[in-house]
């Protein structure tokens, strides 16, 4: 009997399991995630404009592939990946020729420049992130920029498009990749059409007995801009979830192509990640592993404090192509080793220890 009977209770006190928490509106997005959403982002006829423009172009998009646990995968929708024609911070239209991108352990093709319809809706993402920056706290090892005291902070020179078709398209949970961003960056993701943004946080080491990490459902409506703000990517992953049913798009306004014809409705939904590739953290001055592949460049998400004293490491990323063979390349990013600069605390004194 006394092997049938129960074991004692555990000593440890149990950690209650929150459920996932549905943030309705823009107050309660900033009130528990390192985000603010921006409703009617771009005026109408522009947010159609682009709707209409990312939806042709996306008919040549291709979906990522990659070894994960010795397996080669497929991402559920369709991506592409477009530069500016300059940096955004010296006007130097020769920047994107001579970094060489790689994506995923491989070298990407020469990506696209901006159409004329992102172009004009990247001036008015610009200004709503720059506005929305000069209000927060900056974090030691941002971006200073390189202006006056109304200097823009924060470029989009970059973009990543993605298109999730019908309800079941999605991707995973994940943190932005911050090889060329560098350090606490500011993304600003703008949704044309309607899906559901799905967050969670990664609990560091020292607080899983105390807490359980919470998932955060945020309604995305056409024309919203999301903008994930320094520590997202630090302490949060984040996800496009499937969905059982989908909200339909209803374009206001008819496809350039055929102005009599009425709009039809679409199942598609558009997402464009804006980014700021920092001059400091330009492709070439990235390391390259034993593989002879460029590293990328992971934050310590186990172990991240307070914003100030995290840490950032250069690891192996070869392995994501190479049939999941890599080597054990890893090195703990130094700031004022590396040369790189234009950030707010002294780089020698902030996220500089070898480990």
């Amino acid at each position: 009997m006394s092997v049938l009977r129960p074991p004692p209770p555990s000593s440890k006190p149990s950690v209650p399991r929150l459920p996932p928490l549905t943030l309705s509106n823009p107050s309660m997005v900033a009130q528990h995630t390192p985000c603010t959403l921006h409703l009617s982002a771009l005026p109408p006829e522009l947010a159609c404009e682009l709707f209409y423009t990312m939806m042709d172009l996306s008919r040549s998009w291709k979906r990522n592939k990659w070894w994960l646990f010795d397996r080669i995968v497929e991402s559920p929708h369709r991506t592409s990946f477009f530069v500016r024609r300059t940096n955004g911070v010296d006007n130097n239209e020769s920047w994107q020729e001579a970094a060489k991108y790689w994506y995923n352990g491989r070298p990407t093709e020469p990506p696209e420049f901006f159409p004329p319809a992102m172009e004009k809706a990247c001036k008015y993402v610009e200004n709503i992130v720059n506005d929305e920056m000069r209000q927060r706290e900056r974090l030691p090892l941002e971006w200073t920029g390189r202006h006056g005291a109304d200097r823009q902070l924060w470029h989009a020179n970059v973009a990543a498009a993605n298109c999730y078709e019908g309800a079941q398209e999605s991707v995973g949970y994940h943190s932005d990749q911050l090889t060329y961003l560098g350090p606490y960056p500011t993304i600003a993701s703008l949704s044309l059409g309607n899906r559901i943004f799905r967050l969670r946080e990664v609990i560091p080491s020292d607080e899983v007995s105390r807490r359980c990490a919470r998932t955060f459902n945020i309604p995305l409506p056409h024309n919203s801009l999301t903008m994930m703000h320094a520590t997202c990517q630090e302490s949060f992953k984040h996800s496009i979830p499937p969905q059982p049913t989908l909200d339909l798009y209803r374009p206001l306004f008819p496809h350039p192509a055929s102005p009599t014809s009425l709009p039809q409705p679409s199942n598609c939904r558009i997402n464009i990640t804006f980014r700021f590739y920092r001059p400091d953290f330009h492709p070439k001055s990235t390391p390259r592993c034993k593989c002879g592949v460029p590293t990328i460049l992971r934050p310590d998400m186990k172990n991240h404090h307070d914003g100030k004293t995290d840490r950032y490491w250069w690891v192996c990323y070869a392995g994501a192509q190479n049939d999941g063979k890599g080597c054990d390349f890893w090195r703990v990013m130094d700031m004022q080793a590396e040369g790189r600069g234009s950030a707010f605390a002294d780089p020698g004194q902030v996220g500089c220890k070898d480990g």
